[in-house]
């Protein structure tokens, strides 16, 4: 009789540390692992505007957002977050990337410049990262994050998990840079829905007494990962989107103080909650698709002969 053989188990090797966590980007240090990999389901659960689940982008009114037009809208977090500027632009009609029609098609792509620009234009962004994830909603959303100015170590693929680590920017700020994007689409038509801070003036002798109290306060940001939560099933749940809590009142007294004006509020749950990967986007009438494909003007030459509306008709031709 042959030999017999011995086998013996051998637990598996966890694979090696990508090299990537070395790049200079990469936001951790330390000792690292791989999680393990879940084995694959073999039906995938409906996103939010699938089957049975309700669509948040088509329920939120035009109030949760910063700027609206005939056809597209943009929407902030609900909160400062760490990076200068998070923005996400929804198409109103209920499709995704793939089912838009030509016309909307080539608008997407005058959109998606003339926003980058908007949010390029403010002070202190380098650049604008443009994203699509699209596993937490079937609604169209595209995702533009800015990068800070000189911030080098921001560069590249982990901008969206920076956001998430740094401090949050000022409210102010923040509520002025939403005023200035949201002033900048309405050049080309659409209506904005953001405003500055108002100035709040006040006697020079609480002056003193305010900056003391401005250096004890915090302000609590949010989180780009918590909405885009592809992975993750809570921040799914359906809700609105507000753009931003109200500022606190100033303190009476011997001053006059003129109330912050407040950027839309809409009722409902924070842009976490809302997405499961993205925020979504409230339904409108849906545009014909037109024949051949559609083609847009180069950006320079769109925004000089454009109309009031969201982009002009020399924009788009058929084929």
């Amino acid at each position: 009789m042959p030999d017999s053989v011995r086998v013996s188990l051998v637990p598996d090797t966890p694979p090696s540390v990508p090299d990537f966590t070395q790049w200079p980007s990469f936001p951790f240090e330390g000792d690292l692992r791989v999680k393990h990999l879940d084995d694959p389901v073999p039906v995938e659960p409906p996103r939010k505007g699938e089957a049975h689940r309700e669509c948040t982008a088509c329920q939120a009114p035009d109030d949760a957002y910063i700027w609206v037009g005939e056809r597209w809208r943009v929407r902030a977090m609900d909160r400062p977050t760490g990076l200068p500027m998070v923005l996400i632009l929804e198409s109103r009609s209920h499709l995704d990337l793939g089912d838009l029609p030509n016309l909307l098609a080539a608008e997407l792509g005058v959109m998606t410049v003339r926003l980058e620009r908007a949010i390029r234009s403010l002070d202190g962004v380098a650049r604008v990262h443009v994203n699509r994830w699209g596993d937490g909603s079937a609604h169209l959303h595209m995702w533009f994050l800015a990068r800070p100015y000189g911030r080098l170590q921001l560069r590249g693929t982990f901008l969206s998990l920076w956001d998430s680590i740094l401090p949050p920017i000022s409210e102010g700020k923040w509520r002025e840079n939403l005023a200035l994007v949201a002033a900048w689409l309405a050049e080309f038509g659409g209506r904005p829905l953001a405003e500055p801070p108002r100035i709040q003036w006040q006697a020079p002798s609480s002056l003193a007494a305010q900056s003391a109290s401005a250096g004890n306060e915090t302000t609590e940001g949010g989180s780009l990962l918590d909405a885009i939560g592809e992975t993750a099933d809570p921040p799914d749940a359906p809700g609105g989107v507000p753009v931003a809590a109200a500022d606190d009142e100033a303190e009476s007294g011997a001053q006059t103080t003129a109330e912050p004006a407040e950027l839309p509020t809409p009722q409902g749950r924070s842009i976490a909650e809302q997405e499961g990967d993205h925020a979504d986007d409230s339904p409108a009438p849906q545009q014909e698709e037109s024949g051949g494909e559609a083609t847009a003007v180069p950006p320079q030459a769109s925004e000089v002969a454009e109309k009031p509306g969201e982009v002009p008709p020399q924009a788009v031709t058929g084929g």
